[in-house]
């Protein structure tokens, strides 16, 4: 399974290097990597120790970033080594000021998780949620590092618990502790034998989002297009979510709209401005140079053009609305809901045990249809009290579940909080 395992990496890098020719997120992937462990070699030191931890993407480093904040102030005896998988998340964050390094992670072939180990030899390993990478887990397992996985889940359907899932059970048995969401992935994990370094801790996401409401930045100019208005707050969304936006958003003068799309590059942000022909729509970046047609009180549709505030202005929307649940699944949720506003978001959520709980609760809407959107937002435009009950219930579900950041650093460090 390791031979079949290593040729399918091989061939993964090949298809990135090829359709690096088309595709900007590709050439990314290919050129950071180009020279990479030169350049480790070159830079990494070991004047103090050093733990590894390894994100895929933003969501990801937004799990890991508690733990990360935890050990620069508490425990800065220790250094702090950033890889990510994709593009989107190096980029966004390459310049993270509390990681002393940040890399992509080179490709897991076995020869390069070799080099990485010998370049970098942490003293722990960190990864986070769904990153399970054979040659790296087998390789630190060999050199007896302690190794963690934070914040992961498990369902019934994944590779782990398949017939032709040795390989990947074999991963799963490389980790000194798995810190899991809920009790439901511990007893999948029972189910295979992984029993005793088994912990459920919740999820590190709730700890970062109640800190980002206490350190939130102001912004008063997305402060004054909002005011005294009834606003929705649509993050992350893509093509179908601003579809159904603008031809929902058109029925009720009074309310004003915030749009900050997953991508903001030029071509998208024009796309969307031809969506929402007619309305008197105004770029954020306009806003901020002092040239837009308009003033912000008078717009009634705000485009986030720019990237990094998204889970800051979550405070000025009266209702929010999180894209990608009419693609591949939907994004992070609780950004808004800490905030104690009602959310709604397309019908790919299952994977999200925050997005099930919170509809099991009626805290959030799962909408399949411009129909069923629409039916929603007349409701809470006309129920202020519904709109609020449901905010508090978010708001609730976020307090609940705090403190999975001192439970694994409890374990993971033998102290006590």
């Amino acid at each position: 399974m390791s031979l079949l395992y290593n040729i399918a990496i091989s061939g993964y890098g090949a298809a990135i290097a090829a359709a690096g020719m088309f595709n900007p997120k590709a050439r990314l992937f290919r050129q950071g990597r180009k020279g990479l462990l030169e350049k480790m070699a070159a830079e990494v030191d070991h004047s103090s120790p050093i733990i590894w931890f390894h994100c895929s993407s933003v969501g990801e480093f937004e799990q890991a970033r508690p733990l990360i904040e935890w050990y620069k102030e508490r425990c800065r005896g220790y250094r702090i080594l950033l890889t990510f998988f994709s593009p989107s998340g190096y980029e966004m964050r390459k310049n993270y000021p509390l990681a002393d390094w940040i890399y992509y992670m080179p490709l897991d072939t076995a020869s390069n998780a070799r080099r990485f180990l010998d370049i970098v030899k942490p003293q722990k390993a960190v990864f986070i949620k769904y990153e399970f990478w054979y040659n790296y887990l087998h390789e630190l397992r060999e050199r007896d590092i302690d190794t963690y996985i934070v914040s992961a889940i498990f369902r019934p359907g994944q590779t782990f618990f398949k017939p032709y899932g040795s390989i990947f059970r074999e991963m799963l048995r490389s980790f000194t502790a798995l810190f899991v969401q809920d009790t439901q992935s511990k007893e999948l994990l029972e189910t295979i034998g992984i029993r005793d370094n088994v912990t459920v801790c919740g999820d590190t996401r709730f700890d970062r989002v109640n800190q980002i409401t206490s350190s939130s930045r102001e912004f008063p100019l997305i402060e004054e297009f909002s005011r005294d208005s009834f606003t929705i707050l649509a993050g992350s969304t893509w093509g179908p979510d601003e579809q159904i936006l603008a031809a929902s958003v058109k029925n009720f003068s009074k309310v004003k709209l915030v749009i900050a799309p997953h991508e903001i590059h030029r071509e998208h942000i024009d796309k969307i401005c031809t969506i929402f022909n007619g309305y008197r729509t105004v770029r954020y970046s306009e806003l901020e140079k002092g040239n837009a047609a308009i003033s912000p009180a008078e717009a009634n549709v705000l485009i986030i053009d720019c990237l990094g505030i998204l889970s800051s202005i979550y405070r000025y929307g009266s209702f929010a609305y999180i894209g990608g649940g009419f693609g591949v699944g939907i994004h992070n949720i609780l950004e808004a809901a800490t905030y104690g506003i009602p959310v709604a978001f397309g019908p790919n959520y299952s994977k999200f045990k925050e997005a099930r709980d919170l509809i099991a609760r009626r805290g959030a809407t799962s909408v399949r249809s411009q129909e069923e959107f629409y039916a929603l937002l007349d409701k809470f435009v006309k129920n202020p009290q519904v709109r609020a009950e449901r905010g508090k219930i978010c708001l609730d579900y976020v307090k609940e579940n705090l403190g999975a950041t001192e439970k694994i650093i409890g374990k993971m460090e033998n102290i006590s909080f």
